[in-house]
């Protein structure tokens, strides 16, 4: 059995917030074995809310709705469902009853329009709502299929879903399971990878593979979809072994756990540190290594030097090396690695220096030119120079970051 999410709130689709529900709701599904083939946020509007829970129901047989319970006229997805389903909205006066108790509980009175969240959808069940006044419903379909209506506020939806959704689905669906695997790729591009891998995944409808791409940083999943978790498991571990060997050392996940995890893990595997200093991506190199737990093992902390006096000033460069070179140069960013190398104390070093935009740049480094910097106790001393795409300013600190956690993971290799 697969499903469809609905998220429902017109405040969804504004720039300030998104829907945080269908994530939690995805996982959930998937540990039952259950495949997400559809999400859809909707605005509160009527027909257009009937129309997207008829075509969902269409494309999977399980539709959870989350939002538009509430009390309010906004909140319309009681009457949408019922219309999309042909069937009566029913007043139950047990949830009246359950509802002014909460209400005085909190010694207030409960206000008439509250009444609007006592209608249930014909043939449905009502799901307790410990933590709120907007019920959940159960709505079994002919043919197997299930509509779950879930209140929107995430405090309100997972304890509900927990407590009551989970248990019934567990009874209801048939015996499956999905197993994955994610391996996270390093120094190539998507088209690169798809061309690379493409030969083997492509023999296979089962597992279904997907290649997802950011900046520098390309994620492919595997994902079987099988009655017993041990076939599963076994389908995804055959394709993996024969990919692996294709994308060589650019694989530095199989679990898929991020690049500075890896980084940080060959270093503790080397019982060695790692210090950095940064100027155009300002502490997110630093920032990516502490978000690790346990980092303090090996990571010691870094610079922020985005000026030249304070590459300078911090980490010893010589002004005459900026004046002959520029900032963004080889020998900068070697300099800043022996610097923070000296500082530190550290055995490994990494350095950024270079142009993210829009502004600045030369005929000879134009903006989206970045120079990575290694240095180590152990006698290495190099720069790379990149030339990542112009234009947007945060990209380029992102490729910047992530080219320099390659280089230095390869170096460690």
């Amino acid at each position: 059995m697969n499903a469809a999410i609905i998220a429902v709130g017109s405040e969804m689709l504004t720039p300030t917030r998104i829907d945080t529900n269908s994530l939690y709701l995805t996982e959930k599904l998937n540990a039952l074995g259950v495949e997400v083939v559809q999400k859809l946020v909707m605005g509160d509007h009527r027909g257009r809310l009937e129309a997207s829970i008829s075509f969902c129901l269409e494309q999977a047989e399980i539709l959870i709705i989350s939002g538009g319970l509430g009390p309010t006229e906004d909140d319309l997805t009681r009457e949408s469902v019922a219309a999309a389903l042909g069937r009566e909205l029913l007043f139950d006066e047990g949830i009246v009853a359950t509802l002014e108790a909460r209400f005085a509980s909190f010694g207030r009175k409960m206000a008439e329009i509250n009444k609007r969240q006592a209608y249930l959808v014909s043939g449905g069940e009502a799901l307790a709502n410990p933590n709120g006044t907007a019920p959940g419903q159960w709505i079994p379909l002919e043919g197997g299929k299930i509509v779950i209506l879930v209140p929107g506020p995430p405090g309100e939806m997972k304890p509900l879903f927990e407590r009551e959704v989970l248990p019934r689905l567990e009874k209801a669906l048939p015996k499956q399971a999905i197993a994955t695997l994610t391996l996270r790729i390093a120094g190539l591009g998507e088209s690169d990878v798809d061309a690379l891998t493409a030969p083997v995944y492509k023999r296979y409808e089962n597992p279904v593979t997907t290649i997802l791409a950011k900046a520098g940083d390309i994620t492919l999943h595997f994902r079987a979809q099988c009655p017993e978790l041990g076939e599963a498991e076994r389908l995804v571990r055959e394709v993996g072994e024969q990919v692996k060997p294709l994308l060589g050392e650019k694989l530095y996940s199989d679990d898929g756990s991020p690049l500075e995890q890896a980084v940080l893990r060959l270093l503790e595997k080397r019982g060695e540190s790692v210090a950095v200093a940064e100027s155009l991506t300002g502490g997110m190199m630093g920032s990516r290594f502490a978000a690790i737990p346990g980092a303090s093992k090996t990571f010691v902390g870094g610079f922020l030097v985005y000026t030249n006096e304070q590459k300078v000033g911090l980490l010893g460069v010589d002004a005459s090396l900026i004046a002959e070179h520029t900032e963004v140069s080889e020998a900068v960013a070697i300099a800043m690695a022996q610097g923070a190398l000296q500082k530190t104390g550290a055995a490994w070093a990494v350095s950024l220096t270079g142009y993210a935009g829009p502004d600045g740049g030369t005929d000879t480094n134009p903006v989206g030119t970045v120079f990575v910097g290694v240095a180590s106790k152990s006698g290495v001393s190099r720069a790379q120079r990149f030339r990542f795409p112009a234009g947007d300013r945060e990209r380029t600190r992102q490729f910047a970051t992530q080219a320099g956690l390659n280089q230095l993971r390869l170096d460690l290799m």
